[in-house]
This record gives structure tokens, C-alpha cells and sequence, in this order.
């Protein structure tokens, strides 16, 4: 059967850009179906953390018809019973550029205020203004670099249980750029890069790069990809502490960035070259 709310969506149909600010455009989409497939429940969840979005073509006009230009990060949090269907963010972003606004202050509070109302919980918005791009810097995630490993795998589908992990604990930072999944509507691919620090046993790393790329046939949205892995490494690894940070290409202007942690708060909004 079918999810209504995927029905619903403007995913995978033709669409009219529209350029003056319309909040229906907006669609939220449940998070619950997708934790309950892995044993997540909404009342008590194994983590912390948020997503978020990076918007690269942001715009709106100022009271004398000039357009201007901000860089737009926006924090959801994972307590939100709703996600934002991204094509949706997308066209509501765009229902901005013809749109004229007194100051910045009222485009970040408008924007809070409809996101917020969208998936349920309060957002926070930040936006960098193009005077202050000069300040952005690309980097690459902290920690060991898994995809330098030599390793030979047929494993495109996912199978938590390769994963494999010692006696000794440890703490440790990965990272890998190969985590590549599909998205469930579209069919189109979202490549990512993934970070994991962990405190436990210790975790085979060959098994872990393996595990990684067998997300490659994977159809699911990048924020229940990141909470599959986590819970999946909790689970198989015995983590006793663990962070999943998913940083994913941008597509349309915008990318998607979730971070899962049970003992981290907060982690920067750090782009990667590929961002």
C-alpha cells in the first residue's frame, strides 16, 4: 500500500515554480512509520540530534525592489514528528525571490515561524549574508578515513550483521565518503559522506567500510538512513557511546545533514568538498 503522505507530495511530478512566498507549499512527512520499521519509538528515542538543511539560493527583495542573497541553515530537531519533504522545501524557498521583506530579521522569523508550524517543533534559522561568505570554509570530516582501506565486497544491500567488532574498548573517529542511497520516490541516487565516533568495543573497520557501501541499492530518505546505521551499529558494535553525522550532496540548491548522537549535543555545520 502506498503512503498517502508520499501521494501527496510533489515528488516525482511536474511542478510550477512559484515565486511569490506561498507557506502551503510546504509538506511535511511523518517520521514515526519509518523509526517503527527499525525499533524506534517516537515516546523514548535511543539518541539526540537534528538536521539540517544548507540553502544555497536563497533570495527575496528589499523594500526598493533589490534582490538579496543569503545562505540559509536551518536546525530541526529530531523530537519533530514531521521531516520536510525536500522538493517541498525547495519550492517554498523559491516562493521567496519576488517577494519583498523589510529587513533580514523578518525573513528569518517568517521562515521559523512556517517551519516550525510544518514539522511540528520549533526551527532554527540562521542567515549568512553574501558580505560574510568569505568566512565559510570547506573541510574534510575529522578522523580516520575508512575508504583508504583495500577491501573487496559484493554487498549492495544492506545486511547490519558483517559488521563485526573486538574485546578491547576504545574510542574512535571514521569517516567515508562511499555511503550512497536512493530516494524511495524519485528513485534518484543522494550521495553523502558519513562520520561516526564511537566509545566501545572496538569495531572492524573493513566490516564497517563494507557495511557502508551496501547502502548502495538502498531506498530511503537520507534522515532514516542515518538512524538505520546508528541503530544498526548500536546494536551489532555494542556502542556504549555513539555519534552519526550524515553530510549529503546538495540537490536543487539545498542539502541534507542529520546528526545522531547519545552522548554529543551539538557538532558544526562543517562542509565538505563536495558540498
Amino acid at each position: 500500500m502506498k503512503d498517502e503522505t508520499l501521494i501527496n507530495s510533489p515528488l516525482g511530478k511536474q511542478t510550477f515554480y512559484d515565486t511569490v512566498y506561498d507557506p502551503s507549499l510546504l509538506c511535511p512527512l511523518p517520521r514515526d512509520k519509518q523509526r517503527q520499521a527499525i525499533g524506534i519509538a517516537d515516546v523514548n528515542l535511543p539518541f539526540q540530534g537534528y538536521d539540517v538543511w544548507n540553502a544555497y539560493e536563497l533570495s527575496w527583495l528589499n523594500v526598493k525592489g533589490k534582490p538579496l542573497l543569503a545562505i540559509g541553515e536551518f536546525f530541526f530537531p529530531c523530537q519533530s514528528p514531521y521531516i520536510v519533504e525536500s522538493k517541498s522545501f525547495k519550492l517554498y524557498l523559491n516562493s521567496f525571490h519576488q517577494t519583498t521583506f523589510a529587513n533580514l530579521e523578518d525573513v528569518q522569523a517568517i521562515l521559523e515561524k512556517d517551519l516550525a508550524k510544518c514539522v511540528g517543533q520549533p526551527v532554527k534559522v540562521n542567515l549568512i549574508q553574501s558580505k560574510d561568505y568569505a568566512s565559510l570554509c570547506l573541510r574534510n570530516l575529522p578522523g580516520f578515513c575508512l575508504d583508504n582501506l583495500d577491501i573487496e565486497t559484493n554487498l549492495y544491500a544492506v545486511d547490519p550483521s558483517i559488521l563485526g567488532h573486538a574485546a578491547e574498548l576504545v574510542e574512535e573517529e571514521f569517516y567515508s565518503n562511499l555511503l550512497k542511497s536512493n530516494c524511495p520516490v524519485t528513485k534518484q541516487p543522494d550521495w553523502a559522506s558519513l562520520y561516526i565516533h564511537y566509545i566501545g568495543p572496538k569495531i572492524n573497520k573493513e566490516s564497517l567500510l563494507k557495511y557502508i557501501i551496501s547502502f548502495r541499492s538502498h531506498y530511503e530518505f537520507g534522515e532514516h538512513c542515518i538512524e538505520r546505521i546508528f541503530m544498526d551499529l548500536q546494536k551489532y558494535c555494542r556502542c556504549h557511546k555513539l555519534t552519526i553525522y550524515g553530510r549529503y550532496t546538495r540537490r536543487g540548491g539545498i542539502d541534507l545533514n542529520p546528526f545522531r548522537s547519545n552522548f554529543e549535543s551539538f557538532m558544526r555545520n562543517i562542509r565538505d568538498y563536495r558540498q
